[in-house]
């Protein structure tokens, strides 16, 4: 059996059920809070209680998991995780990584206390071990898990600093064997380059999940990484921002029946509660995307075009239990 860290304990792989593999519960600012406490209308118990209704929602609409990919960098902490997802049902896992574009910060761009960073190859020690801590230890001393590591690639590509924590989170996947789950720019192919790293670093690519893979209409792109080993994160399900959904619908329809369903997951890269934004207004201008468009727009549309419902069921429930469980695929 293969044992997964969730908040509130641990569960085998074969308990996953239907799970979103991106999404998050809380974005925050926590510079900014700290700086000028309540910035954009935040308050801890009012988005605990917004955030519980929507899981709480989200497991009654047949959802069993999700994996809240707020890593550090998004605002994550875990007290409030903890609070906001007690007694909705419903399953999370936590991540470790940092999601940055473009550089660390300031303090992480130190190699270890009072040193520099040097551009050697050993020099990013620190950071796989913070990695490590996440997934071996728990998190900010709660005892909870990480049960994945994330990087991100976006359209500036792999500046120094994007290496840097790319190969440190392939070389915390090594010691750990926690899968990588990634964001990326597919209309400028990153992922590419998170595997090429990755794959330098010794990291096996089917531990490899490369996120947002549905923005871009170039199906060879997404054959190209499938091929290559890892899986794909169709998991801005809803988002129209970028790409339009019948693009992103038909990129997938063209994957499936080409058989590579057994390689897609799916998720909708939404939060519960955020100092980000304004929920009306982003609910305004983008009204698909929300925790139900999987189940109440995106299936009934891919049955309808064709997509068996086995497929379905392997990207909502074996996929995930693969890819998370880290062993092959059940018989």
């Amino acid at each position: 059996m293969t044992s997964i860290p969730i908040v509130g304990g641990e569960i085998d792989a074969s308990e996953l059920g239907r799970t979103l593999m991106h999404e998050h519960i809380f974005l925050r600012s926590p510079e900014l809070q700290e700086a000028w406490p309540g910035f954009a209308g935040w308050d801890d118990d009012a988005a605990v209680a917004v955030a519980r209704e929507k899981l709480t929602a989200v497991k009654a609409s047949g959802i069993d998991t999700i994996v809240d990919m707020t890593a550090p960098g998004l605002g994550r902490n875990i007290g409030l995780i903890r609070r906001a997802v007690e007694g909705t049902g419903l399953q999370v896992i936590v991540v470790t990584g940092y999601y940055t574009f473009t550089t660390l910060p300031w303090p992480m761009q130190f190699n270890g206390p009072g040193k520099l960073f040097n551009g050697d190859d050993e020099s990013d020690d620190y950071l796989v071990d913070l990695f490590v801590r996440d997934v071996q230890e728990g998190i900010e001393g709660s005892g909870i898990r990480a049960g994945a590591i994330k990087c991100c690639t976006d359209e500036p590509g792999v500046t120094a600093d994007i290496g840097r924590l790319i190969r440190a989170v392939g070389r915390a996947h090594l010691k750990t064997a926690a899968p990588i789950m990634t964001h990326s720019h597919a209309g400028s192919r990153r992922g590419l380059d998170q595997q090429r790293i990755l794959r330098e670093e010794g990291v096996d690519l089917s531990r490899v999940l490369i996120g947002h893979s549905n923005e871009t209409a170039d199906v060879d792109y997404c054959i190209e990484l499938i091929e290559a080993g890892s899986y794909l994160g169709f998991d801005r399900c809803g988002l129209a921002a970028f790409v339009p959904l019948e693009t992103q619908l038909e990129t997938l329809v063209a994957l499936c029946r080409r058989g590579y369903s057994e390689r897609i997951v799916l998720s909708h890269d939404v939060s519960c509660a955020t100092d980000w934004w304004s929920e009306r207004d982003v609910r305004a201008a983008l009204p698909d995307w929300h925790y139900g468009y999987i189940q109440q727009n995106l299936i009934p549309e891919l049955l309808e075009r064709g997509v068996a419902e086995d497929q379905v069921d392997a990207m909502m429930r074996a996929n995930p239990r693969a890819f998370l469980g880290g062993g092959a695929r059940p018989g």
